[in-house]
């Protein structure tokens, strides 16, 4: 079910609020698709393509998607397993600066998603319903492991829809 406000802290809102869906275990599978579709569906010749000087490729994007997935997919695992230590922020710019992407194509970034998607289902997966309703401390405020599935959907199809309006508009 998704999550309530009391789980999240305030900046999670505009990700949850995208995802329509009730069921997290759907959700992930959802969004997985619209992701997959969607990349796969741009031409090659976008995928090192920037709006404007100083923003990110489409690569790029979707690099950020992914790591974005894989540290919050840690933050709920620590809060699901009672980790008490405040988990740290990390600085989104610097993981794509340093992501070393020219050697990447996009086709090779949507692999990788879909196997970090399938990690992150799996992990879902294997949290009870008390370890879902768990809460952990990030510098932005209390979020709940739930709320950081609904999460990761939600930011995935922020990029999308930033994409779709940014970079596509012609």
């Amino acid at each position: 079910m998704k999550p309530n406000k009391e789980t999240y802290p305030p900046y999670y809102e505009n990700y949850i609020l995208l995802i329509k869906n009730d069921n997290l275990t759907a959700t992930f599978t959802d969004n997985e698709k619209e992701v997959f579709y969607f990349f796969t569906s741009l031409s090659s010749d976008l995928e090192n393509y920037a709006y404007e000087p100083g923003k990110w490729t489409i690569k790029e994007v979707l690099n950020h998607i992914i790591d974005t997935e894989r540290i919050f997919a840690y933050r709920a695992l620590r809060f699901a397993r009672k980790d008490s230590q405040q988990n740290l922020s990390f600085d989104q710019d610097q993981y794509v600066l340093n992501a070393e992407l020219v050697h990447r194509s996009l086709n090779e970034l949507v692999e990788e998603f879909i196997t970090v998607r399938q990690a992150t289902i799996s992990l879902y997966k294997s949290f009870s319903s008390e370890a879902l309703q768990r809460i952990g401390s990030t510098v932005a405020g209390n979020a709940g492991v739930n709320a950081i599935g609904f999460t990761i959907c939600g930011h995935a199809s922020h990029h999308i829809n930033v994409i779709k309006e940014r970079y596509l508009k012609k």
